[in-house]
This record gives structure tokens, sequence and C-alpha cells, in this order.
């Protein structure tokens, strides 16, 4: 991978680090927007309401930079406060068209809250927005430059209709409430957070660089793998549909691509979870794919492969991130004494990958000095 694309990924790992500082985690809800908006795909996130969804996204939107686009939608959103108005000029000369200055048609980086909320009539226009990139409403036709769309809602919808337009975000993620031993971190990262905004981190140019690099991606060695995985979910009784394990395909380019290679291999395969529409089937997927996730890593995605895969190899990525940053920070004893134990507990001397074993020792090394 040539310095561009290697300099692009390292700019993507910064931008997540500055987009999720104290907002304890929701590292994995960053990393996933920024793989949909390589992928060019779109993205859906569930959860209850104060959950700081619409905070990631922001702050993520932030680090990206470009036209960004934010909308709750209610019952009664009208499609012009989506798309703009119409043109009273035109409309005087017997042509019906949008005005769509600063309107979603012209973002580049979309969020709609409560996206199953919106009306049949802007449920359908988008539907051309998400699957085409293009905007049609009366003459007014065009292209639109959008690279992501985050929808959120607080749960899926019943409605058959409302989750066949659910299903047109590929990467569904759902989000929790954080756990009782994150409290103390929560409140402390909260109030920092709300302190400093995220700075610039990785820009538009960087995405469409990795995007492109993406569709160039070497999928033969990925494909078997990918093939028996949906022969053993369909096995489990969990089906997919032939676009959604086709498109899948980005999602996993995507992610080597954001890990530092031109070819895709075994341990990309765990976007395929995030292609599962319910919490409860992705929960299932996890243990009939169990073997497969054994061996995902991704550096640079690191909090969303532990996610997926919840196996030791998955964490490599955080815990070599972690003794770094207290190799470089000084960190206190307790600290390091911590993160020792964490790896100690996921690899044996013997199964230890050589740069986490390299730190572990550069540790030990630093906890071994006088205090």
């Amino acid at each position: 991978m040539n310095s561009q694309l290697q300099q692009a990924s390292s700019n993507v790992r910064s931008a997540i680090r500055s987009a999720t500082q104290g907002l304890v985690g929701r590292e994995q809800l960053a990393e996933l927007i920024i793989l949909a908006a390589v992928a060019q795909e779109h993205l859906l996130v569930i959860g209850p309401p104060g959950t700081a969804k619409s905070a990631v996204v922001r702050r993520v939107a932030q680090t990206m930079g470009g036209r960004y686009f934010e909308y709750l939608l209610g019952r009664f959103t009208e499609p012009s406060e989506l798309f703009g108005p119409v043109d009273l000029r035109k409309l005087r000369e017997g042509t019906v068209e949008t005005d769509t200055t600063g309107m979603l048609p012209e973002a580049e980086i979309a969020f709609l809250d409560e996206v199953f909320l919106g009306s049949t009539a802007i449920l359908n226009t988008l539907l051309g927005i998400l699957n085409e990139r293009r905007f049609r409403r009366g003459h007014t036709q065009l292209h639109c430059p959008l690279r992501v769309c985050i929808g959120a809602a607080n749960h899926l919808p019943s409605d058959e209709s409302l989750s066949a337009f659910g299903d047109r975000f590929l990467l569904h993620v759902f989000v929790e409430a954080a756990a009782d031993h994150q409290l103390e971190a929560m409140l402390e990262g909260g109030w920092q957070a709300e302190l400093s905004p995220a700075a610039p981190g990785i820009s538009l140019a960087d995405l469409d660089l990795l995007a492109n690099a993406a569709k160039d991606v070497d999928m033969s060695e990925i494909r078997p793998v990918l093939a028996q995985a949906i022969r053993q979910l369909r096995g489990a009784g969990i089906a997919l549909s032939d676009r959604r394990i086709v498109r899948s395909q980005r999602l996993i380019a995507a992610a080597a691509v954001l890990a530092g290679r031109a070819r895709a291999d075994a341990s990309d395969l765990w976007p395929l979870l995030y292609a599962l529409p319910t919490q409860e089937i992705q929960q299932h997927a996890r243990e009939v794919l169990r073997e497969q996730l054994a061996v995902c890593a991704n550096g640079v995605l690191a909090s969303a492969v532990e996610t997926a895969a919840v196996q030791p190899m998955s964490r490599v990525g955080r815990l070599l991130e972690n003794a770094q940053s207290a190799l470089a920070a000084e960190a206190d004893r307790p600290g390091i004494e911590a993160l020792l134990r964490e790896i100690d507990a996921n690899f044996s001397a013997e199964n230890m990958p050589d740069e986490l074993a390299a730190s572990r020792e550069k540790l030990a090394a630093r906890l071994a000095e006088p205090a």
C-alpha cells in the first residue's frame, strides 16, 4: 500500500480518537461510520434516547469536514424541510424545481434522527438518494455528493414497509446505555467532551482516496471464506438477501484497506456481522461464526472488531494502542498493572503476537523501575 493510503489510514485512526474523546464506549460507532463512508454504504444506529448517538455522529462529522446536514424527523415533517423548498421564481415560469441550497441533496455527510418517522413521500425520495445518489423531485434531478448517511432510531420498526426501508442501510449497529463499571469514566469524559470540540483529523479527500482503493481490493482469498460463512448462517436459520450478501463485500474491502492491505483475507470477515438486521440475530451469528471471527483483527477499527468477535485476536489493536499510550504518557503503576493483567488474560507467552509481546516487555520494565 502506498504512502498516501497509509497516511490516510493513520488520519482515520487519529480522527476516531478525537471524535470519541470523552464518549465512553462509543468508539465502535465512530469506527463503523468511517467504515461505512469508505465502503460508500450507509449505517443505521439503534439505541434508547440519551446514549450519545447524535453526539458521536456530530463529532465524527466535525473530524471529516465537508458539508453536513442533520435533521430530526417527525410525523409532520414536510419534504421541503429536508430537500428544500420549491423555487418560486421558476414556478412562476411554469417549472417545478427545488432549491436544494444547504439541504440534504447537497450534503456530503448526513444524519437523520428518528428516520422511520418520515412520511412515505420523504422515504421514497430518500431511497433514490441512498441507493443511487440521485435526487429527483419535479423537474429537479441532480447527483448527490453524499459519502455516508447515518440514520438513527430508538428501535427497529415492526411495520414491514419501514423494515424494507431500514434494509437500505447495510450496516446496523446497536448501542446501549453505559454499564455500571463505566459510570465514573463516562461522567469525567462527558464533562470534558462538552468543553472540547472534535478536531479535524481526516479530510473528504482521504475518504475518497480510501474508497477508491477499496474498489480495487483483491477479494479472491476472502470469497470462499465469506461463502462458507453464509452457508453456516443459513444452516443456523439466519438468512441474508442476495443483495446484502453481495454488498457486504464492500464492507470487507473497506476493512482491508483501512487495515493497510490491498488484499482481503480471513481477518476481514467481521463486517458481515454488522450486515445482519437485528441485535438478536447478530448475537446468534457471533456464536455460529465463532471460529471464523477468532482470527479477525484491525488496528484502525479495533473496537468494532472486538465487539463483533469477542475473541482474543480482536483485542490486539486496542491492547497495542493502550500499551503505546501508557508508555508515551508515563501512566501510573495501577494503570500499567491493569493493562498487563488484561494482556496476560488474553494471551499466553506462546500465542502472543510479536508486536504485543514487545510492548508488554516494555510495560513490565517500566513497572520494575523504582517508584
